[in-house]
């Protein structure tokens, strides 16, 4: 019996320990029948009011698991995903901050919690007539006409709309009473006085009336509105064009011109309902008028440069009010014309810039303008350049004080600067000019502007200063309007007459000289070679060119007689060096090729004179204005390297050629049969072409430095070089040769003791004469 009970409870201990030994499901599953199936934590609902996950988040159950995510509008403090017992919180997203313009134009963005809403901004409706909507709804903000409305505006006023909202003006006649020029809705009241009553200065020199349509100014005697009656009155000089003198007489069309303006000045200032002005097409025959006046002659008279001057700032003034805006940019022949044009009456404000090719201007337009209290309805500003009246304004530096030895060049265009204020005498704000320079130059350079009240019209620099200069251009600020220019400091040469003297001296000797020589290398027949041709036409040249330059070379009353003397320059003196350069290569081709190689003659011409007539006229057709200068017939600097430039290249060529040749004499001497009697005869040849070389070229490198000042050494050391030319080659070429001596003492002998010769005397010479020439038809050259 007590071995069945303890079967039976071994059994129910088998049992249950069978049961505890079967395997439990893993976390995230649930046993059910037997089977591990997914147990939906999201079920969970310990808070009721936020879930599992808490506030403003979602849970997401996953098979095993879940995870936690914020709603739309909001952001995780941490993961995107996160679990109930992680400390992560769901912030609001601020849209409104975090995308700009997220609402478009013309809306406010409003965050909310979530997300956000846009709303339409005072005086803008949604194009769908919703209070609020969000990016993405394709919703716009509209415009609201406000004057569509009844009653915005006060009976006395006109009503106009504006982007999100409106204002109300007064009309003719009528002023706030508060002065402003608009309101809106009903923050004011308009005063239906009379606003001449109020403001008794509104119409400045004349006499305020009151019309239909609002009040009008009834201008006195000498003043105008430039027929805009409803502007104020101001002053307009019409005795300017009175003054014609010396304009007018070989310029009828300019008379013409000049009365029709002074007509239209007068009924601006006389007449009540002046008849209309176009201003384009005067202006336009003004330029037309100024180019045949600067196309003549030089005016040569100050005061009729100032009055020239005087009638162009009065006419563009006149002018100028007529033209429609915003202005004119009109250019011709000798003129270039910016002007800049606003009418009302509000004053304009701020900086603008008037330019032209060789000018420019920086000026506010409240100096153009002027006094508000004068203002005549407009506000005008313009530029006008001259092409060439610098040649007609050049010499007139009365106002200028220089420093010693010191002369002043124009050195840019002359322009004219006219405004509307007429006050300009002294300018709150000054005026900035930037002038392009005729001429490159490291020279000091001045401000300068036309007085015409001081000596009849001379250059001045008061109320005018460098801002900035360099080679190319210089910055003037000046503190009140007129026509300027600037002027480049020149400095004479010291001791002029002294170097007038050695010139005169010099050159006429040298003639004298150059005259023997071409007499002795054209007549004497012993000494006739290719080398002696050469310095014929050496000689020619130079003849030429200092014969020029005695009679020329100050010549610049006459301009284009000018431009024609430093053309002959140009070419005699590159000739000079051409022929020299032939001579270099004819001592070449002597030692190098073969002895007694000539040039033919025609080659000789082509390359003697050929040369520098092509080089001159290239030279002519590219600046022609580049020959003749302010005082003397010469290059100037924009064309001096087309004689500098070829002179150097061939500087640099002869002394190739030289070099080669005292290589290969050095070689040949050095031979073992060397014919030493044609080798010292091509040496000495050689030597004196380097001689020749030194005085021709040197003289030309000391010219280089005259273009600055202190430089009189260098001065007296040019003039004294290029005066002495022509004496230096009769030494060298006719002293120094033994055979031209002989020949002359032949000649000598024949004029100073004539007498019959002997049969033995006659038999010598002729001997002698037979001996020369044979010694010159051997080598081809005279003996040295």
């Amino acid at each position: 019996m007590a071995g069945r009970w303890n079967i039976l409870i071994l059994a129910l201990c088998l049992s249950l320990v069978m049961v505890l030994s079967k395997p439990s499901c893993k976390e995230g599953y649930a046993r059910k029948d037997k089977i591990c199936i997914d147990y939906d934590e999201c079920k969970d609902d310990e808070d009721p009011d936020h879930g599992l996950c808490g506030e403003d988040a979602k849970c997401f159950n996953t098979n095993g698991s879940y995870y936690c995510q914020c709603d739309d509008g909001f952001r995780s403090t941490m993961a995107v995903r996160f679990t109930a017992d992680s400390p992560a919180k769901c912030k609001d997203i601020n849209e409104c901050l975090e995308e700009e313009n997220l609402c478009g134009p013309n809306a406010t963005c409003f965050n909310t919690n979530p997300y956000y809403s846009c709303i339409c901004e005072a005086g803008f409706s949604s194009s769908t007539g919703v209070e609020s909507f969000r990016h993405g709804d394709n919703v716009t903000c509209g415009d609201v006409d406000e004057c569509l409305e009844e009653n915005v505006c006060d009976q006395n006023s006109s009503c106009i709309n504006t982007p999100g909202s409106y204002h109300c003006v007064s009309i003719s006649g009528f002023q706030l009473k508060s002065g402003k020029s608009n309101f809106s809705g009903n923050q004011e009241q308009v005063s239906i006085s009379d606003i001449c009553v109020i403001d008794k200065t509104i119409c400045g020199n004349g006499t305020c009336h009151r019309g239909a349509s609002g009040h009008y100014c009834a201008c006195h005697a000498g003043f105008t509105n430039y027929g805009k009656n409803g502007s104020r009155c101001t002053a307009l000089e019409c005795d300017v064009f009175k003054d014609m003198s010396g304009l007018t007489e070989k310029f009828p069309v300019a008379h013409d011109l000049i009365a029709q303006l002074k007509e239209s000045c007068l009924q601006l200032t006389e007449s009540e309902s002046p008849a209309e002005l176009y201003g384009e097409d005067l202006l336009k025959r003004l330029l037309s008028i100024i180019d045949e006046l600067l196309s003549s002659s030089p005016f040569n008279d100050n005061r009729k440069v100032s009055t020239f001057l005087d009638i162009v700032e009065n006419a563009v003034r006149m002018i100028g009010p007529f033209t429609e805006i915003p202005g004119k940019k009109i250019s011709s022949t000798h003129t270039e014309l910016e002007l800049l044009v606003h009418k009302g009456a509000d004053l304009p404000k701020g900086a603008v810039t008037v330019s032209s090719q060789q000018a420019k201007m920086d000026i506010q337009l409240e100096t153009a303008a002027g006094d508000p209290s004068s203002n005549p309805g407009f506000t005008m500003v313009s530029l006008l350049t001259y092409a060439n009246l610098e040649d007609s304004a050049k010499g007139f530096f009365g106002g200028m004080k220089p420093k010693k030895k010191e002369n002043f060049q124009i050195n840019s265009k002359v322009v004219t600067v006219t405004v509307s204020n007429r006050n300009t005498s002294h300018l709150k704000e000054p005026i900035n000019m930037t002038f392009n320079h005729l001429h490159e130059s490291n020279e000091s350079h001045t401000c300068v502007f036309w007085d015409s009240s001081e000596k009849g019209g001379t250059w001045s620099t008061r109320g005018c200063r460098v801002l900035e200069s360099n080679p190319e251009y210089t910055v003037c600020s000046c503190t009140h309007l007129s026509s300027f220019a600037v002027l480049m400091a020149l400095y004479d040469i010291q001791n002029k007459f002294e170097l007038q003297l050695i010139s005169w001296v010099g050159l006429s000797l040298s003639l004298i000289c150059l005259f023997i020589c071409i007499l002795t290398f054209s007549f004497i027949r012993s000494i006739k070679s290719p080398r002696t041709t050469i310095h014929l036409h050496l000689c020619i040249s130079l003849f030429i060119a200092m014969l020029i330059f005695l009679a020329g070379i100050s010549r610049t009353e006459n301009r284009v007689g000018c431009a024609v003397v430093a053309g002959l320059l140009h070419f005699f003196f590159l000739a000079a060096f051409c022929w020299m350069c032939l001579e270099g290569i004819q001592l070449f081709r002597m030692v190098v090729l073969v002895f007694n190689t000539n040039f033919k003659t025609l080659y000789m011409m082509a390359g003697g004179y050929g040369v520098p007539a092509v080089i001159v006229a290239i030279s002519a057709s590219v600046n022609a204005k580049g020959y003749g200068t302010e005082r003397y017939c010469w290059l100037n600097l924009d064309s001096i390297w087309g004689f500098f430039g070829p002179a150097c290249f061939i500087i640099i060529v002869n002394i190739f050629f030289f070099l080669i040749t005292v290589w290969k004499l050095a070689q040949k001497f050095s031979s073992l049969n060397p014919d030493l009697d044609k080798l010292q005869k091509i040496k000495a040849f050689t030597v004196t072409a380097v001689a020749q070389l030194c005085v021709l070229g040197t003289m030309w490198i000391f010219g280089c430095f005259q273009f600055e000042e202190g430089t009189i050494a260098m001065s007296y050391l040019f003039t004294i070089l290029g005066s002495l030319q022509g004496v230096m080659l009769f030494i060298m070429h006719c002293l120094f040769s033994k055979q031209v001596r002989e020949e002359y003492g032949n000649i000598l002998s024949k004029f100073c003791a004539p007498r019959r010769k002997t049969y033995s005397e006659f038999g010598y010479s002729h001997s002698g004469k037979t001996h020369a020439t044979k010694s010159s038809q051997d080598t081809g050259e005279s003996h040295i």
